[in-house]
């Protein structure tokens, strides 16, 4: 006898519980055929057929205002439904939004040339190329040495902006 070949006594208690199972299935679908006809007994009550031409317009008449009746009921209910899902939809935004679900993630520090950050914001189509140092300013030694003999003078600069004169000279050599 194999692992996979059931005793008799494992397949004794497989049938019992199945069978239990089938009742079990069986009284519900009788449970729910009786509550079905007393649902319809209660609500729906016996059709009389009229025999006369107007009382066939009157049972006519009385069908339309109940069918008006539910049409409004249900409208109602749709608009409440629709309203409230709404009101759900609006709480459920709120609720994500204090929750802080939308986190900004945690930048990584990527080591990126100009050229390569130029290529990647504009695509391969573009070849534009940015050579930082050609746009920065040279600085000559001359214009140092200069700045150095100016401040080496300091007395002589500030005898010369002294007075009303002075200041003159100082806006006039600045403009």
């Amino acid at each position: 006898s194999t692992e996979r070949e059931m005793s008799s006594h494992s397949q004794q208690k497989l049938i019992g519980k199945r069978r239990k199972k089938c009742a079990l299935l069986e009284q519900e679908a009788q449970e729910a055929e009786e509550e079905k006809r007393r649902y319809m007994e209660e609500n729906c009550p016996a059709l009389s057929v009229p025999t006369s031409m107007q009382e066939l317009q009157e049972l006519c008449r009385k069908l339309h205002k109940e069918i008006d009746l539910v049409d409004e009921e249900r409208y109602d209910t749709d608009i409440k439904v629709s309203k409230s899902s709404k009101e759900i939809e609006e709480l459920r935004t709120k609720v994500q939004d204090l929750k802080g679900k939308f986190k900004k993630p945690a930048l990584k520090k990527v080591r990126m040339s100009a050229d390569a950050m130029l290529a990647a914001l504009l695509g391969s189509k573009h070849k534009v190329s940015m050579d930082l140092r050609a746009n920065l300013k040279q600085v000559k030694k001359e214009l140092r040495e200069e700045a150095g003999v100016c401040t080496a003078d300091w007395r002589k600069n500030i005898e010369d902006k002294a007075g009303m004169d002075g200041r003159k000279k100082m806006f006039e050599t600045d403009a």
